[in-house]
């Protein structure tokens, strides 16, 4: 079905409403198309009054009487003027000819069996004809007497008629009428504004009728109930009121399909006149119904039908509508995903279209996931929507080369290189490089942030990395201190390994990188000459890489390079004795000048720390500097300890450091000096009286005070020596209470650990006459003496205790020192 026709088929309601907005935004349930071929030429000449829908043919009846068999395309297969039953696979025909007029014929759903050979025709009587044994058709009246039966619906055992009174259903099992629902709006005319019947299953049956609609169940009777009833009864499940009438009627899963004739009032004549009709999807609610959705159709000659002209018919299974008027024949589909995609795209929602491709990519047949993909990236470029354009191509393009080609020259044709360059595949697929190298002379003429920034992300096989660092080196002769350039160069050239040419490029700019790039590429024999480069630009990773590589670059080739920049030599040379303190050892001498200059903080501590530095050479140094602390250090390191401590008297004049070093020295002549350096210096008596009570007799230095000698907070001095001494005097006391205490305690302890038995067996043996301690005759008087050394004799062995002392020792041990040889046991028997 073409679009075009669709769309003059179907004009949703702003069509006959102008209040209305211009275009509805909901997308449509259905779609529709005409059905030509033999219809057309039918209804030129005739005009349809009725059709009925079997599988893949249609049945149409005409206001002159005819029935032609059609094809769903509407092609005409056999044409009927009578009533005529027949079978479409076989011979078997039923020819009658009426008295009275025939408004409808139902058949058995199962008529195609031998014991289903039965149908009804509807006319001022409801007949039942079934065929008998001798196969005639024998008729029976199953209801009369209300009126013409305009409209009968049969659904396995059951059989739904609308006559003027209202709608009956028989049950065929036994020939039971089990209800009667009348019609609501009396006022209505029957013959203008017909009943539409439609079974939605065997037990369902939907009623419209006027504006209103019934849904009815047919239920089976509990037994309790029966009495004289039938055996089933039907409930009324849904009912509500639509705002036009009904012209027919058919079920969409749990939804409803209404054909509807509408009336509307004309601007122009203000009179009442036909409107186009509407096909409705509603949702039925136990009191209402939901509007899914509404069409207005553009039938032919709608303008003279009236709501009896239309008729609704669908065929089960296949969600297939047929809306038929005296002049045209639409066929009503379900839109699939194909036209799902055709209205998003026709609303020019390419991204919803493209997802919904993508979702259903197995079953739609028009649409291509590609075709809709580039429909979106062109309506984005059209709406100048560059960036999300370009970001689509990566899931759109894919791994096609020729379409990432084609939208890359596309971009460039509108100046928009920039926004699909981030976006170019870098692997799999790989563009030519003539793509690539285009996108960086665009950025090389606006953008150098930008093309600094591709020549980072890209990798460097994308292009033909020489005409690229030949273009850069053609920009850097018109602009050659531009850093952004450089730093690139020095890229592309890590990238064409000519390391050399980056470094230096890298050294200039002072780089953070040309570290990273000297450890990556072990570059070390290419800076043996730049080391002073390095050290300028960050000295503390220069050193710290060059003591890690000291394998690669020698410290004699360091310190070499680093001779006419001594700053920078003693920052190498300070490191280096940090982390091991003979490693330049042979440099220790240099060292104590270049701290004299640059670090005198660090002087001292190396002083103390080294051991192969020259101390004369060190303390020449440090007096020609005045560097009295490093000076007194040296002196006392070298043995001069009075010289070092008059220096700190006379140069420094700080009592608190000559007492400190005098302690630290521990010397008697050196605290001689002391005092007799500060007997005549009030000060320097206060300083003493308070620090040296722990070291020396205050008592020698306060004789030495002459008489009448003011001294500054004496009495103060005099207390805390008082205080000094009594904190002595408790120290020892304590002290020896404590020893007293432990030594008791171990005493005891040594005491009972004697007092302990000693295992003596057959194993063991006199130390004196190596024979078994123990006699092999147990009978046997024997004496045996056990020392706490473990060494054990016969008592006949030991020598005779001396008469002027009593106490016996062991031979091995001690012959003279009471120990732990002494004797402990002494077993007889």
């Amino acid at each position: 079905m073409a679009e075009a026709e669709e769309k003059e088929i179907r004009s949703n309601e702003e069509s006959t409403d102008d209040s209305e907005e211009d275009e509805s935004e909901e997308e449509p349930k259905l779609k529709y198309e005409r059905l030509s071929n033999g219809v057309t030429e039918i209804l030129q000449k005739d005009a349809a009054s009725c059709m009925t829908v079997h599988e893949k043919f249609l049945a149409l009846g005409t206001h002159y009487g005819k029935v032609y068999l059609l094809d769903v395309q509407g092609n005409i297969t056999q044409k009927v003027e009578i009533v005529q039953v027949f079978g479409l696979y076989s011979g078997e025909e039923f020819h009658e000819t009426f008295d009275c007029p025939i408004k409808i014929v139902a058949v058995h759903p199962q008529f195609v069996r031998s014991h289903c050979k039965q149908f009804v025709t509807g006319g001022k009587k409801l007949l039942l004809y079934e065929k008998t044994w001798m196969n005639r058709w024998k008729p029976s009246v199953l209801h009369e007497g209300e009126g013409n039966i305009r409209n009968v619906k049969w659904r396995g055992h059951l059989i739904a008629w609308a006559n003027n009174m209202g709608v009956k259903i028989l049950d065929m099992i036994s020939k039971q009428r089990i209800t009667n629902v009348p019609r609501d709006d009396i006022s209505l005319r029957p013959d203008m504004y017909p009943c539409s019947l439609c079974w939605k299953d065997n037990l369902t049956l939907i009623i419209g009728w006027g504006t209103s609609v019934k849904i009815c169940s047919v239920k089976e009777r509990h037994a309790s109930e029966m009495r004289d009833l039938p055996s089933r009864y039907v409930e009324i499940i849904f009912q509500f009121d639509t705002e036009f009438y009904i012209s027919g009627l058919a079920p969409l899963c749990d939804q409803l399909v209404v054909l509807s004739y509408v009336k509307e009032v004309s601007e122009k004549t203000e009179m009442e006149c036909c409107a186009r009709p509407r096909l409705d999807i509603i949702q039925p609610l136990p009191e209402s119904c939901e509007e899914i959705s509404s069409d207005a159709l553009t039938v032919r000659g709608f303008q003279e039908n009236e709501c009896r002209d239309y008729h609704l018919e669908h065929s089960e299974g296949e969600s297939l509508f047929y809306i038929i008027s005296p002049r045209d024949i639409v066929v009503a589909k379900e839109r699939d995903q194909d036209d799902h995609i055709d209205w998003l795209l026709e609303k020019k929602k390419y991204e919803e279209a493209l997802m919904a491709a993508e979702i259903s990519q197995k079953t739609i047949k028009k649409h291509r996931i590609l075709d809709i993909g580039l429909a979106y990236i062109n309506h984005l470029v059209e709406k100048g929507e560059y960036d999300l354009a370009a970001r689509k191509c990566q899931k759109i393009l894919g791994k096609s080369t020729e379409l990432w080609e084609f939208e890359v020259y596309k971009f460039k044709e509108i100046g928009q290189l920039k926004a699909i360059s981030r976006y170019l595949p870098r692997r799999d697929p790989i563009l030519k490089p003539l793509i690539y190298e285009m996108v960086l002379h665009e950025f090389l003429e606006s953008d150098y942030e930008g093309f600094a920034m591709l020549i980072k992300e890209w990798p460097g096989d994308l292009y033909n990395n020489a005409i690229i660092v030949q273009v850069v080196v053609d920009h850097l002769k018109k602009d050659p201190q531009n850093r952004t350039l450089l730093r690139t160069l020095a890229e592309l050239y890590t990238y064409d390994q000519r390391y050399g040419k980056a470094l230096e490029i890298y050294l200039t700019l002072r780089h953070k990188d040309v570290f990273q790039l000297i450890h990556k590429h072990n570059l070390f024999s290419s800076i043996r000459d730049k080391i002073v480069l390095l050290m300028d630009f960050d000295s503390e990773k220069a050193v710290d890489m060059l003591l890690d590589n000291e394998d690669k670059i020698s410290i004699d080739r360091v310190v070499e390079e680093l001779e006419n920049r001594p700053e920078l030599q003693h920052v190498y040379l300070h490191k280096l004795f940090k982390r091991d303190h003979h490693k330049g050892q042979r440099y220790h001498e240099k060292q104590i000048s270049l701290y004299a200059e640059y670090d005198r903080p660090n002087l001292l501590p190396f002083l103390r720390d080294s051991t192969h530095c020259p101390l004369e050479t060190a303390l020449e140094i440090c007096q020609q500097r005045n560097f009295v602390e490093e000076t007194v250090y040296l002196l006392s390191r070298m043995g001069n300890s009075r010289s070092a401590l008059k220096m700190i008297m006379e140069e420094l004049y700080d009592v608190d450091k000559a007492i400190e070093f005098a302690k630290e020295q521990d010397d008697g002549e050196l605290w001689e000096d002391l005092i007799l350096y500060s007997i005549d210096k009030p000060p320097f008596i206060t300083g003493l009286l308070n620090n040296i009570g722990t070291h020396v007799d205050p008592i020698l230095l306060i004789h030495r005070i002459k008489e009448g000698m003011e001294i500054p907070n004496l009495r103060d001095s005099l207390v805390k020596i008082l205080q000094d001494y009594n904190l002595q005097i408790l120290l020892r006391e304590g002290c020896k209470k404590i020893l007293v205490a432990d030594s008791l305690s171990l005493l005891k302890k040594m005491h009972r650990t004697q007092m302990k038995g000693v295992r003596v067996d057959e194993e063991n043996i006199c130390e004196s006459c190596l024979s078994p301690i123990l006699p092999s005759d147990a009978s046997k008087s024997f004496s045996v003496t056990v020392f706490h050394c473990r060494h054990m004799f016969h008592k006949e062995c030991l020598p005779i205790p001396s008469t002027m002392s009593p106490l016996q020792f062991c031979n091995i041990c001690s012959a003279k020192h009471r120990g732990p040889g002494s004797a402990i046991l002494e077993m007889k028997k």
